[in-house]
């Protein structure tokens, strides 16, 4: 994959910006994503975290990995009983 030089999160348009090493600019609309692959508010709780705090690692997890399976994976519901 190509070298990521900057990384941040735009609110005006709810997407994470990042300018890679040869200068391609890509844009990835956190709603999109979450539409597609947030099945809870947990789900969407995580992302929305990772957004905020660590916006590079969002990116990479988009990107690189299996999001449905991260989610899964960090997720999981116990009942309070």
């Amino acid at each position: 994959m190509r070298k990521i030089l900057s990384c941040e999160f735009n609110p005006d348009t709810a997407c994470v910006e990042l300018c890679m090493e040869d200068g391609t600019l890509l844009s990835i609309d956190c709603t999109t994503v979450e539409n597609e692959v947030a099945n809870s508010m947990y789900q969407r709780s995580e992302l929305d975290w990772l957004i905020y705090n660590d916006p590079l690692s969002y990116a990479e997890l988009i990107l690189n990995g299996d999001p449905e399976l991260y989610l899964k994976a960090v997720t999981k519901k116990t009942p309070l009983d």
